[in-house]
């Protein structure tokens, strides 16, 4: 990626979080990354062709996080806890971020990427999971059910740990008695 693109998509995200998809023109993503708007089009032909670029460019990072994170020969219940961990973690560290990738989900552009695209991106959480039904650690559920529970979780719990009165030295211990209960809850 050329200085320019990264430019163009760190001020797109700072812009998108604050004002949404609709109160950001191009014009003023352009001026915000000192680029023209014929050079923010060279690299993204329309607007949303850039939201979504931003999104799977966000999420290609976490994944790629997570990857470095859960990998190694540790029990399922570890690597699913440190799948957990890492992703609040990420999320806490890069909130503007995981911001993005909230209202990214809650809005019309998530159709436009492909279910296969959706599922590389939540890769090792869904081979994680798989993993657990096949060894019969897990309830037999369908994968995507308990990928959707895991999933409200972290979104949840990130809500609540990134509550400006809550203490950041009780994070760990908020975490960890998290993941015990979704542990409990999807554990067979």
């Amino acid at each position: 990626m050329v200085e320019k693109e990264k430019q163009i998509l760190t001020a797109a995200l700072q812009l998108f979080v604050a004002y949404g998809f609709h109160g950001t023109p191009t014009s003023k993503i352009a001026a915000q990354a000192g680029v023209s708007n014929g050079t923010l089009f060279h690299y993204y032909k329309t607007k949303e062709e850039l939201v979504i670029a931003l999104y799977n460019d966000i999420k290609g990072e976490l994944s790629a996080y997570l990857s470095a994170q859960v990998g190694g020969q540790d029990s399922l219940e570890t690597r699913l806890k440190k799948s957990f961990i890492h992703s609040l973690y990420w999320a806490l560290d890069n909130q503007e971020k995981f911001y993005y990738i909230q209202q990214f989900h809650f809005s019309p552009h998530l159709a436009k990427i492909s279910p296969e695209v959706i599922a590389g991106q939540s890769r090792v959480h869904l081979q994680l999971l798989q993993e657990g039904i096949e060894a019969e650690l897990l309830k037999p559920l369908p994968v995507e059910l308990l990928f959707t529970l895991v999933s409200s979780q972290v979104y949840g719990l990130y809500q609540y740990l990134s509550a400006p009165a809550f203490p950041i030295d009780q994070r760990q211990a908020v975490i960890e008695e998290a993941f015990a209960l979704l542990w409990g809850m999807i554990k067979k």
